[in-house]
């Protein structure tokens, strides 16, 4: 595997394994309502439950679908190999911070754990991080990760890019007008984030900007956690970067400075452990503590204060 690094020369730069040259492991089909879930509960249960000859039946689907949620378990970081990840535990387990995704904030935090290091999704990790293009075409988008994908160590058939652009485009957004790809694609719980629209014969487009169902805290605690790959010493981050760099909050939730910065703004009121700054035009997120730990309580808050309904 090539290694990718994230650099910056005025920090103390920690060298990252961003994404792993991994296409078409899902068997065609995106991620359905519940079956992260189920797959999370079973292996609860059961560690070797993917390996099992009846896992079909338990799990209710064919085999490839079997294979499809095992895949999908891992690369949104809720199992890891056989086992609960903590990330997993957090999200789904009893009395954990949203069991049935019930919430919109968790599909956005599961999105983000699918980009986040070490994406195990390679044509996702180029769709969001890598093109630039606001508006496209699904040939405009295969021809740029064929190209981005003849950098990396492993190279890949065409057929696998175009399911991956398939998948990519049937879990954010509609395919095409088609009522087959429509029936196909109403089970994508992520088409809630609406990230990718559909343009007709134009294409697509990322909608970037605000986003109603995406809250504040969603948004920070990713800031934060991104703020930590960067440095192991550092307190700031430039908003630019957290905007623009690959792999950052902005890139992933396709945010702008603006929108960003009223997210920080909305969670600095209720923590003084962070702050926003502007000195001679240049905008910085700063925080008093571990940037990691500071995530993790600003999401253990959010989902408590759901729970009691506030």
């Amino acid at each position: 595997m090539k290694q990718l690094t994230i650099s910056d020369t005025k920090q103390d730069f920690i060298p990252t394994d961003l994404v792993e040259p991994i296409f078409a492991r899902h068997e065609t089909f995106h991620p359905r309502f519940g079956w992260l879930k189920k797959g999370f509960d079973l292996v609860v249960e059961d560690s070797d439950i993917f390996q099992s000859e009846d896992a079909p039946v338990r799990l209710g689907v064919g085999k490839n679908m079997v294979r499809s949620i095992r895949y999908w378990c891992n690369t949104f970081k809720v199992l890891s190999g056989n086992n609960p990840s903590k990330f997993g535990s957090r999200l789904f387990a009893d009395g954990g911070w949203d069991s049935f995704l019930e919430d919109p904030a968790s599909l956005w935090l599961l999105h983000w754990n699918l980009l986040k290091p070490t994406c195990e999704a390679a044509a996702w990790y180029f769709t969001f991080f890598e093109f630039k293009k606001v508006e496209f075409t699904t040939d405009e988008l295969l021809k740029e990760l064929n190209e981005w994908q003849q950098t990396l160590d492993k190279q890949v058939v065409e057929s696998s890019l175009k399911k991956d652009i398939s998948c990519i485009l049937r879990m954010y957004g509609s395919e095409d007008g088609n009522k087959s790809f429509l029936e196909d694609s109403i089970d994508s719980p992520f088409q809630q984030l609406g990230l990718i629209q559909n343009l007709g014969s134009k294409g697509y487009s990322f909608k970037t900007g605000a986003k109603a169902n995406l809250p504040a805290s969603i948004v920070v605690a990713a800031c934060l956690e991104y703020a930590s790959w960067m440095s192991e010493t550092a307190k700031t981050i430039a908003i630019s970067r957290l905007v623009y760099d690959p792999g950052s909050p902005g890139m992933a939730f396709k945010l702008s400075e603006n929108v960003l910065c009223e997210a920080i703004e909305k969670v600095v009121r209720s923590h003084n452990e962070l702050d926003l700054s502007d000195t001679a035009g240049l905008i910085q997120f700063s925080f008093k503590n571990d940037p990691k730990q500071l995530a993790d309580d600003i999401l253990d808050g959010y989902f408590k204060s759901r729970t009691r309904g506030e």
